[in-house]
């Protein structure tokens, strides 16, 4: 009967370490591959210093695992750089803003780990061309990125619409943009979120372009990792729910150290008051504490780099808590 119950609930049999956790552990650091620069997600200074949303992921993570978030080696991949890199074991990890695919996850030799950032595929313009939806777009120069998604969706989106376009193809993400600021091109296209970032960080007068409020595609946002390697995916996707279940419980960098003390099982769990969770993860038991302490929950890393009291003003939308008509959901920490 005990064996059956213990069954039934899951027995607390410790991860191994794995090859990734182990690399990590032993180079002291976590070699992240980011996006060259997209204002909110990832983007360097002046001193060469990464800030951003997709940062952060990966400050959590080398939170949970050295009690530091900033044990991290940053590395800028181009959208074609990105899988290789990873795959070649150049870096650990991806938080890119790379979406989620059906032929990426099976093909690649990849795992993703959870959605990060809802999005869609959209389109901005000049205002003065006075183009109010993307069906105006018959016979327009596009920008575009090769090797992503936003390249197919583009090329779906007109032939089953029965519209030309004329795209400007461009791998470094900075020429892209410079090439449509400068007119190179009537339209931008990419991730919405990616194209108002780029409109307030690059645009010589961000009032003279629009992003228009069509979205021609799902484009669910996630940290990668190796296939094959499921301890260091475990620790990849038990940070992330740590943080959104954190913004969920209420758990702030602000308040975490008395919401330790909580008397909720589920808090004493995830904060570390009552053991167990770490030692499957094989990480210290304060792995969820680190993470929201010394960089945030969810909600507080995405208000910092994104939201509304940001540059970008982006409303959370999709990217809520499932409690507040979001998609944001964290799997149980039991």
């Amino acid at each position: 009967m005990a064996a059956g119950l213990a069954a039934a609930l899951g027995s607390a049999v410790p991860a191994s370490a794995g090859p990734t956790l182990d690399k990590v552990k032993q180079a002291g650091a976590i070699s992240c591959g980011v996006p060259t620069g997209i204002p909110g997600f990832a983007q360097p200074d002046n001193q060469g210093k990464y800030t951003g949303f997709d940062v952060d992921i990966c400050r959590a993570i080398s939170a949970a695992v050295f009690g530091d978030p900033d044990k991290v080696k940053y590395v800028p991949l181009t959208a074609q750089q990105r899988f290789t890199a990873l795959q070649s074991g150049e870096v650990d990890i991806l938080s890119n803003n790379t979406t989620w695919t059906l032929l990426r996850d099976t093909t690649l030799g990849l795992n993703f780990g959870p959605v990060v950032f809802y999005d869609g595929q959209g389109f901005m313009v000049p205002k003065k061309l006075n183009v109010k939806t993307a069906k105006e777009l018959n016979g327009a120069t596009i920008c575009v990125q090769p090797g992503t998604t936003t390249e197919l969706n583009l090329a779906d989106y007109f032939r089953g619409n029965k519209m030309e376009f004329k795209p400007v193809v461009i791998e470094k993400i900075d020429e892209v943009y410079a090439a449509f600021f400068s007119g190179r091109c009537d339209v931008m296209t990419g991730d919405g979120s990616a194209l108002a970032a780029q409109r307030i960080g690059r645009a010589p007068n961000p009032e003279d372009y629009v992003v228009l409020t069509d979205r021609i595609s799902k484009e669910p946002l996630a940290p990668v990792v190796r296939h094959g390697d499921e301890e260091w995916h475990d620790v990849v996707d038990w940070v992330v729910y740590a943080m959104m279940e954190a913004e969920e419980k209420g758990i702030t960098q602000k308040n975490v150290d008395e919401m330790a003390k909580s008397d909720s099982p589920d808090i004493k769990r995830m904060l570390g008051a009552t053991p167990g969770m770490g030692k499957a993860l094989n990480l210290d038991e304060k792995w969820a504490y680190n993470a929201v302490k010394l960089v945030g929950n969810y909600g507080e890393i995405f208000d910092k780099h994104l939201g509304l009291g940001s540059p970008l003003k982006l409303e959370r939308g999709y990217n809520n808590l499932w409690s507040k008509g979001g998609l944001i959901y964290a799997m149980p920490i039991r």
